[in-house]
């Protein structure tokens, strides 16, 4: 028998590991800032345009690269991190497999531009799917320039299962996020197509969180401190109130480098129970230093999970530490008696003696001086007086009867009575006693649902997933149409976000403007807002945006239509009625004339049904 089992060309081996390390253009982009933070880099540039599609580009001041160590790191498994298998145990930097490198030239065109402080000149090189197409001598600053043009370019089918840039953009931005909330000493820059994103100076770690979520972000967090031989955890963790119903703002540093964590989510989540709802989850920034023998890194090929020695003792700390945080700040509940802030002391009268208020009396004031002596009067058994008694006149008494013996039309003071009587047995009678058996054909029950009668039976439906369906085919309308009513607001309203939440704010602008909303960017941070749907009240606007935020970044889609659908499935479930809410009789008609003239009136904007019917068979059924 033949042999079939061969070597694989180094080329078809760089791009299958390529599909391990390159998943999207984000991963790129953090294999290439990690490298640059182990340069020992004080300022890093990142370049993205179309979403990193056709061009990402790193740019430090670190210590570069010589003309040989330029050309060795594309080789597969070259590194300067480790050299035996026992380093892997004891590793304090990011990038030491020696795959990244081999793996994106593999797939995309690269251009090199590097140079050490002592070298004179620098090298330039460029390389297309793993072959080297140019190596020469060039003029460049002190450190790396890697640019990576046209990713997948020689694997079409990897580059059509990417999502549209505005996609590709936002998972960059959150690779970014990671990158530079774990190294605040390093000066970062962000620019897409041309535009800034984000300037990051170097700052302590409580600014750059406030840099990269905005400016309310500050009043948010509560300092974590705990240092211990196991463990030293520093960092913030959001206040209860601002508990989400997502897994945000939720970051993990172990020595510097980003990693998920269930299980150390468990323990942040345990700490705050009981102070935030059910279903939400705290927003926290910690970071955790342990000893890298007790930490296996390389289990996973993007290294975002790590493995630890003793995680139940970390899961002990790490618990302990953040309710001690909470008590510490006075966030958790505490009984405690308010005073009055009105008894409490001026400054101004911090060191000012008392003073004696000064009390005049006249000594000689005597009341009794001028009293006439009374003359003596009987009086009753009760001991009542009677000598300065005077009886009142009854002259004129004859003036109270005066008119009184007059004849006069009776039947005058019963007109006003008959004209009551008429009211009573009018048609107006008639035509409420018609309304009410209009309105006797639906009921709430339980404040959760309607029901109302059919020929065959009844219909029971459920109040809120009914006005969802009624809202989102409106609000679809009114965003195909373009024909929605803005309710402009006498005081425009400004609301604060984070740069990405703008971002994202920026990319369905057309499509909130064609439901009614009217806004314009004045900030990378603020927002204002002078016209609302007629559907939204003024003071839900915050939190109708807010919720539409979190759907787009939890929802990963790209085309228009899909855009469409999150904003009208987004507004329809913030703005429907909710379970709990009393109807009253018109309301609950209008609901159902509503629902049933919609086009899918069986199902919600979440594909659940919005009613049940029960006929008349059914009902028998049951009493048989």
């Amino acid at each position: 028998m033949a042999d079939i089992i061969k070597l694989l060309p180094d080329h078809v081996a760089n791009q299958i590991a390529a599909g391990e390390v390159v998943q999207r253009p984000a991963s790129v982009v953090k294999e290439l800032l990690e490298n640059a933070i182990d340069a020992g880099a004080t300022t890093i540039k990142l370049i993205v345009k179309d979403g990193g599609k056709n061009l990402i580009q790193v740019v430090d001041n670190g210590k570069g690269m010589s003309v040989t160590d330029a050309r060795l790191s594309f080789e597969r498994h070259a590194t300067s991190k480790i050299q035996k298998a026992e380093d892997l145990f004891n590793l304090n930097t990011k990038g030491f497999r020696g795959e990244a490198l081999a793996s994106i030239a593999a797939i995309a065109h690269v251009e090199l531009l590097t140079k050490t402080e002592l070298d004179e000149v620098g090298t330039q090189l460029k390389i297309e799917g793993s072959k080297v197409i140019a190596q020469e001598v060039t003029v460049t600053p002190k450190g790396t320039s890697m640019l990576v043009k046209n990713l997948f370019f020689n694997i079409p089918a990897r580059r059509n299962f990417l999502k549209s840039n505005q996609v590709e953009l936002r998972h960059i931005t959150d690779e970014f996020h990671r990158v530079a909330l774990a190294h605040p000493t390093i000066a970062f820059h962000f620019y897409n197509n041309g535009s800034e994103l984000f300037n990051l100076p170097i700052v302590n770690f409580r600014k750059r969180i406030v840099q990269i979520f905005g400016g309310k972000a500050n009043s948010k967090l509560v300092p974590v401190n705990e240092e211990t031989q196991v463990l030293k955890i520093s960092g913030f963790v959001n206040k209860p109130e601002f508990a989400k119903k997502s897994r945000g703002e939720q970051f993990f540093f172990v020595n510097d480098r980003f990693i998920k964590s269930p299980y150390l989510h468990h323990a942040v989540v345990a700490a705050f129970e009981g102070l935030i709802k059910p279903n939400t989850y705290p927003g926290y920034f910690l970071c955790l230093e342990v000893d890298p023998g007790t930490i296996d890194i390389n289990i996973h090929p993007t290294k975002t999970e790590v493995k630890f020695d003793d995680e139940h003792t970390l899961y002990a700390l790490l618990r302990s530490t953040i309710k001690h945080s909470l008590g510490q700040f006075s966030v958790v509940p505490a009984i405690d008696f308010e005073q009055d802030p009105n008894l409490d002391t001026p400054y101004s009268y911090k060191n000012k003696q008392a003073e004696i208020p000064q009390v005049t009396v006249d000594a000689s004031f005597n009341p009794f001086a001028n009293e006439v002596e009374k003359p003596k009067s009987t009086s009753n058994a009760a001991g009542t007086s009677f000598a300065n008694y005077t009886k009142p006149s009854n002259k004129g008494w004859e003036n109270l009867y005066e008119g009184l013996g007059t004849k006069k039309d009776d039947s005058a003071p019963f007109t006003s009575m008959e004209f009551e009587s008429e009211v009573i047995t009018g048609s107006i009678f008639k035509e409420e006693k018609v309304e009410d058996e209009s309105v006797s054909t639906t009921f709430q029950l339980r404040r959760k649902y309607i029901v109302t009668t059919i020929k065959s039976g009844m219909v029971v439906i459920d109040q809120s997933r009914a006005h969802q369906r009624v809202l989102y085919e409106k609000f679809l309308k009114n965003i195909t149409i373009q024909e929605a009513v803005s309710q402009q607001l006498l005081f425009p309203i400004s609301l604060h976000f984070s740069t990405t939440d703008v971002i994202i704010l920026k990319e369905i602008q057309g499509q909130l403007i064609s439901i009614g909303f009217a806004f314009k960017i004045v900030d990378k941070e603020v927002v204002e807002i002078t016209g609302v749907p007629l559907q939204v009240a003024e003071s839900e606007v915050e939190m109708v945006l807010e919720q539409l935020i979190l759907d787009y970044q939890m929802e990963i889609t790209g085309d228009s239509f899909s855009q469409t659908d999150i904003l009208a499935k987004t507004l329809s479930k913030t703005l429907s009625v909710k379970t709990g809410t009393v109807l009253g009789a018109t309301s609950q008609q209008a609901l159902v004339n509503d629902l049933f003239a919609c086009k899918v009136p069986g199902l919600s904007p979440f594909n659940k049904p919005t009613y049940v019917t029960i006929t008349e068979n059914d009902i028998d059924k049951k009493f048989i």
